[in-house]
């Protein structure tokens, strides 16, 4: 029993299969040992490295972007343990495909040349590197040191790895990265697959990460100067589930309601709708979006706390559903008097269930996400088929100016591509100054926080928040603070807030250099309601290893703090 339970739990099955579930192939499928032996095979075993379990990043519910109700997530409550499930499905999945990718990359060069064309062969390796890299490159992020092996190990080996100093880890993560740009094409038609692009960007969100300035700028211009990629002219649209593999999209995987692979959206879809409205955008969301003049809210005179949503950045109204706006079929109304709503329809009032006034249970906060929803979530049994973006261009050109500002080389192209992300907000091209608020500064400092506020209202819901919080260093300030919603029962909402003519903020927050927001005075004036408290330790800067990893291997040693 010891040797079963070493075999299910152990990292020596992570290499060989997964912890979450046990892949027992009936006799007549394929295994190790029969498998990978001509194109076909190979091509269905990368096929399956595609999958979303292995491409999930870590949601916004794991930063001050997005609240759901009054509850945190183990991380944000500063909870997290070598138990929690994100914790070890992580590790998990990321070996489970480093494990087919290794695979398969001894199995291509021996497959006979007559059953494999030399372009095919180096296309099936470049995917496979490119795979192994980017299941490195996470884990190296989520964990620090980790096992690392390039080559088929067998159960006794895995006992007796230990982890290896990241520093090494991160220069064959690199090579890997570099090995798929050399053999992967610069296109693979209309299947999305991993191309020469994809494996620039992720190599230079790789270095990212790591600080590695000069490896992101190399990275970034090869990747710009591909000519391949572009901004899609329409933001809101971009994320809709009727907008497919644009020109800005580099890497993404689609889902499919035929196929099962799809987002449910409950806990996004209006209560009048029939969802939940439990996953909302947090006031912190809200509050990080510039003004149309470019300035934070603290500091534009455009700004208004009675309504937020006016003069704000277009990526706001395109996020976040402002007031009184028609939003899937109904309007969108949290005030505490709007018990009746317009069903757009029928054409007639109705019973409003996205006010806590009606539905105990309406958004916390008031505020619900737009960006990508539209009628289509609202089919299918709340099930959609929104493509998953891992990277597109935007990211680029973001790094590429961070980078640039970062290494103090702050020049014309750096200002070109943080205006280009902006305008293309803003519906507009570059040249078209008087109708977005041109970024000029050439300070770095200034451009510094630019940047960081820039990412935060572009990447909004697309699950970047959380990488850009630990490699700032920030997380220790953003997840700290209380996340606030509205007073609660109604009736002392009307007292202290709508009566007063305090509705919806009571007063403007305060932003900091970082775009981090401070909501005490709101607080301390009775006109918000705190509906947690954020929890962050500097040791979560590193998740821990799976307590089970460390429990079966004695060359396995934990991170400290945990």
């Amino acid at each position: 029993m010891k040797k079963i339970e070493k075999i299910v739990c152990g990292l020596c099955i992570i290499f060989l299969s997964s912890c979450v579930d046990l892949d027992l192939n009936p006799l007549a499928m394929g295994t190790n040992e029969n498998w990978y032996s001509d194109e076909q095979e190979i091509t269905i075993a990368l096929n399956d490295l595609y999958k979303p379990a292995f491409w999930s990043r870590i949601g916004e519910d794991w930063t001050d972007n997005e609240a759901y109700r009054n509850t945190n997530t183990s991380f944000v409550a500063g909870t997290i343990t070598g138990q929690d499930a994100t914790v070890t499905g992580k590790w998990a999945n990321l070996y489970k495909a480093i494990a087919r990718a290794n695979s398969i990359l001894a199995a291509v060069d021996k497959i006979p040349a007559g059953k494999l064309t030399e372009v095919k062969k180096n296309t099936l390796k470049g995917e496979a590197f490119f795979i192994r890299a980017a299941m490195y490159s996470d884990l190296v992020f989520y964990f620090g040191d980790v096992p690392y092996t390039c080559e088929q190990i067998d159960i006794d080996e895995a006992f007796s790895m230990g982890r290896t100093a990241k520093e090494e880890v991160v220069k064959a993560i690199y090579a890997g990265f570099d090995q798929a740009i050399d053999l992967l094409p610069v296109e693979t038609g209309a299947v999305q697959r991993a191309t020469k692009g994809a494996a620039l960007a992720l190599k230079a969100r790789f270095a990212l990460y790591q600080n590695d300035w000069a490896t992101v700028v190399e990275a970034t211009n090869d990747c710009i100067n591909l000519d391949k990629y572009k901004l899609y002219p329409d933001y809101g649209e971009l994320f809709l589930s009727t907008t497919h593999n644009t020109e800005e999209s580099i890497f993404s995987l689609p889902r499919s309601v035929t196929d099962g692979v799809t987002l449910w959206a409950d806990p996004y879809i209006t209560r009048n709708n029939g969802g939940w409205a439990a996953s909302s955008p947090s006031w912190d969301l809200l509050a990080s979006y510039t003004c149309t003049d470019g300035l934070p809210i603290d500091e534009s005179p455009l700004f208004d706390p009675r309504d937020p949503f006016k003069n704000r950045d277009p990526r706001c109204n395109e996020t976040i559903v402002p007031f009184g706006t028609e939003f899937l079929g109904f309007e969108y109304n949290p005030h505490p008097d709007a018990l009746e709503v317009m069903n757009y329809s029928t054409g007639k009032m109705q019973l409003n269930n996205d006010t806590k006034a009606n539905t105990q249970h309406a958004s916390y906060n008031g505020l619900v996400w737009k960006k990508g929803v539209d009628d289509t979530w609202l089919l299918n049994g709340h099930r959609v088929e929104v493509d998953n973006i891992i990277i597109r261009y935007a990211d680029v050109l973001l790094m590429y100016a961070e980078a640039k500002i970062e290494l103090g080389q702050i020049d014309d192209t750096v200002i070109k591509a943080l205006n280009l992300v902006r305008a293309r907000a803003y519906g507009v091209p570059l040249e078209d100054v008087k109708n977005y608020p041109e970024i000029e500064s050439m300070d770095q400092d200034k451009l510094r926080s630019i940047v960081r506020m820039e990412r935060r209202m572009e990447f909004a819901r697309e699950n970047s928040r959380y990488y850009d919080l630990i490699r700032w260093k920030i997380a220790e300030k953003a997840l700290c603070v209380k996340s606030y919603g509205l007073l609660y029962p109604a009736e002392l909402l009307r007292e202290k807030v709508t009566t007063k003519g305090l509705w919806f903020w009571g007063a403007t927050p305060d932003i900091d250099e970082n775009g981090i927001v401070d909501f005490s005075k709101l607080e301390e004036m009775g006109v918000i309601m705190p509906l947690i408290q954020r929890s962050f330790s500097t040791h979560q800067y590193l998740w821990p290893i799976p307590t089970k990893e460390i429990l079966i291997n004695e060359n396995i040693k934990q991170n400290p703090g945990y």
